[in-house]
């Protein structure tokens, strides 16, 4: 594959379910912020250095990113929040920068790992807990992810942060 690029599918970290909150407003519980700053971490350690970052609009999604500690241009999009494969990838096509080489997407469950899979049909995630992150490597630029026919992507590995 040639023009590589590096897309990071991050589930949000475990949230709380406190009475009366809309779903959309679910915060973090005290164990997801504590996922996400080891995601964040992770990411770090593995020479993941993102650079631009598109962000459901939900309260965990955002928590989650501010936990990762990651400080790079972010975007916030609501159709990242319940999206399908296809609405994420057009999220990403419409809102990723062009210069961007590391993409981080910060989203829910199923769409982050059906992302993943939708790009890589050949690869296999058998679980994806809150926290859990995919990398997939693409070989087109954003504006035309998922739709040339061309198109390489492959899902490098996906990282379940657990403190040890």
């Amino acid at each position: 594959m040639s023009d590589i690029r590096t897309l990071i599918l991050l589930r949000h970290g475990k949230s709380g379910y406190p009475p009366a909150t809309p779903d959309h407003e679910r915060p973090l519980a005290e164990r997801g912020r504590r996922q996400a700053a080891l995601a964040g971490r992770w990411m770090a350690d593995e020479g993941l250095v993102v650079d631009a970052v598109l962000c459901s609009t939900s309260t965990r999604t955002r928590q989650t990113l501010a936990q990762t500690g990651i400080d790079a241009p972010v975007t916030f999009v609501d159709d990242l929040y319940g999206g399908t494969p296809e609405d994420i990838l057009e999220s990403i096509r419409i809102h990723a920068p062009a210069h961007a080489r590391t993409l981080l997407v910060v989203g829910h469950e199923p769409g982050m790992p059906a992302t993943a899979l939708t790009l890589d049909p050949d690869a296999y995630i058998e679980r994806f807990p809150t926290s859990a992150y995919a990398v997939v490597e693409v070989s087109h630029p954003w504006d035309r992810l998922g739709l040339a026919p061309d198109a390489q992507a492959r899902l490098v590995g996906v990282r379940i942060p657990r403190e040890e």
